[in-house]
């Protein structure tokens, strides 16, 4: 079964200015969200409904996912200490 990925453009802004390394691995973990979204590692935000994480890293993969239509939709990626901040 597998999911469409919606990545806003602020999120695709967000990966772009990211360092080529750390780029490159968190690209290769959201397009490995398709075939399984809720890999191992990942981890269901407290309070928020459907919203889970994938760590990079240092870095936070946030993202979304509507399992009745089979979306997943990014929400931000960004380093640890900035992820949960509003």
């Amino acid at each position: 079964m597998t999911y469409t990925i919606i990545i806003p453009k602020s999120v695709q802004k967000q990966i772009d200015a990211l360092p080529d390394e750390i780029s490159d691995r968190v690209v290769e973990k959201i397009d490995q969200l398709v075939e399984d979204q809720r890999p191992e590692g990942s981890i269901k935000l407290k309070n928020l409904d459907n919203e889970y994480r994938i760590r990079v890293g240092d870095y936070r993969v946030r993202y979304e996912i509507d399992d009745e239509n089979q979306v997943i939709r990014l929400l931000q990626c960004k380093h640890r200490r900035d992820v949960y901040r509003k």
